[in-house]
């Protein structure tokens, strides 16, 4: 069966791969028309693979010249904080300094949409890992989870926000690209064989977010959205940084050093992640209006074609 890229750029796509989703991944008990549901289960996944396929090919042109060793492809990884795909995106200068309520409201609701779950992500992922990267999924899985205590557990946080602001997170309100960004994200995380690239990703969050998270508290600020509203982006601003250091050096590093061929796996996924956020972005600035928004003094983006030289 052949398909075509457009076919994965579908509201209708998305949203019935994100009830699937919804489904697959909820606690739930034997049911008599369980022969029914893994036939419909396996024709999800099989258009979930042609899925991450069509999004291999679209971070192709960026796969070139990866390094195979594990200090030079450290500090590549570390480079897509400046060049990779959305990165210094004029949208988050936008909001920190000039976005309305309404428009933060809408915002923060397609953001929510989009968040697949950090923590059970990395549960998934973590699974017959070796130990060294397996340790350190450990150890960030329990910050993720608040050490324990369930008012420090960085999801919840999440849901109370979207609560506390009483936004309305739905399907029919959220736009595909928010909902291809979370349906690749699992979709990486669940499926074995993309293990590495679920590394990748999750990797390229920790390095890239902070960047982000700060704006969007700058910009709840300014419209008078009190700590407690903020402390989910607060939080993440100041220990991603802390977690991508840890994460680079016990995971990609050990990784890339064990085989060589790991790099490819995780570059990709980092492409792949960062892509998917690029496309939220161009989407929401269409929604407000900002296709030609520049800030003056805003972070100048490297032009991928200038990157890849």
């Amino acid at each position: 069966m052949s398909h075509t890229r457009t076919e994965f750029e579908t509201d209708s796509f998305h949203s019935g791969l994100a009830l699937h989703n919804s489904f697959r991944i909820s606690p739930n008990r034997p049911s008599p028309a369980w022969i029914d549901e893994e036939y419909l289960a396996l024709t999800w996944r099989l258009r979930e693979g042609h899925f991450l396929a069509s999004l291999r090919e679209e971070v192709a042109p960026m796969m070139r010249n990866i390094p195979r060793k594990p200090d030079q492809f450290v500090a590549w990884f570390e480079s897509l904080a400046e060049w990779g795909p959305g990165q210094h995106d004029p949208l988050f200068d936008w909001l920190a300094n000039e976005a309305s309520l309404p428009q933060m409201r809408w915002f923060l609701t397609q953001e929510a949409a989009g968040e697949a779950g950090f923590e059970d992500l990395l549960a998934s992922t973590q699974v017959k890992l070796p130990m060294q990267a397996k340790l350190e999924c450990a150890r960030n899985y329990w910050d993720e989870m608040g050490r324990g205590k369930a008012g420090a557990m960085h999801g919840p946080m999440l849901e109370q926000m979207v609560r506390d602001l009483n936004l309305h997170v739905s399907l029919d309100t959220t736009v595909w690209q928010s909902l291809a960004l979370a349906n690749a994200m699992l979709a990486m995380a669940q499926t074995r064989r993309y293990a590495f690239h679920s590394l990748g990703a999750l990797g390229v969050i920790e390095l890239t977010a902070p960047g982000r998270m700060v704006k969007v508290s700058a910009g709840m600020s300014r419209l008078g959205l009190d700590r407690k509203l903020r402390s989910y982006f607060d939080l993440h601003a100041a220990i991603d940084v802390s977690h991508s250091r840890g994460w680079n050096r016990e995971i990609i590093h050990s990784l890339v050093a064990e085989n060589p061929d790991n790099a490819f796996c995780l570059a990709e996924g980092a492409l792949i992640r960062l892509y998917c956020g690029q496309r939220c972005y161009e989407r929401y600035k269409q929604e407000f209006g900002l296709e030609a928004y520049a800030p003056p003094h805003r972070h100048p983006v490297r032009e991928l074609k200038s990157a890849l030289c």
